[in-house]
């Protein structure tokens, strides 16, 4: 993935692709930014995590131009975010994702919302970069509640 992500930035500044250009920098910039504070190295599961941030951020925003009713913004963002897809694994459909969080809870076997965490931490493991983790949270919550 790291090496897709500098071949497109080459082909971006290749074809004069302004937003996807400056989309790839400012994921390399933030890819640098962390490999510097965490003392981490540059590898797929590093820009998985900076990926998924800058989604989140991105989604974030949405809500907020949606709110304001800022349709421009709203759809430069969601290109933004359809770019930044193309480097986060293959996302699990919503069926597979149950499918995880059933076998989580059967390995688990939670007795009471307090074992969220324990939940959450091995469905971390399992889906992180792959699934969104706020969706996931909310369906553990709700089968929590359900015991």
């Amino acid at each position: 993935m790291v090496e897709k992500l500098e071949k497109d930035m080459i082909e971006a500044m290749k074809s004069k692709e302004k937003e996807k250009l400056m989309v790839i920098r400012m994921v390399k910039a933030a890819l640098k930014q962390e490999q510097i504070d965490h003392k981490k190295e540059i590898n797929d599961e590093l820009l998985t995590d900076v990926v998924s941030k800058q989604i989140k951020m991105r989604k974030d925003s949405l809500l907020e131009f949606e709110k304001g009713g800022r349709q421009d913004l709203m759809d430069k963002t969601q290109a933004e975010i359809d770019l930044l897809m193309e480097y986060l694994p293959k996302q699990l459909s919503k069926e597979e994702v149950l499918e995880i969080i059933d076998a989580i809870f059967a390995e688990v076997k939670p007795t009471s919302p307090k074992d969220m965490g324990k939940i959450m931490g091995e469905a971390q493991k399992q889906l992180k970069g792959k699934a969104d983790m706020k969706e996931v949270s909310t369906i553990i919550k709700e089968k929590l509640e359900a015991i």
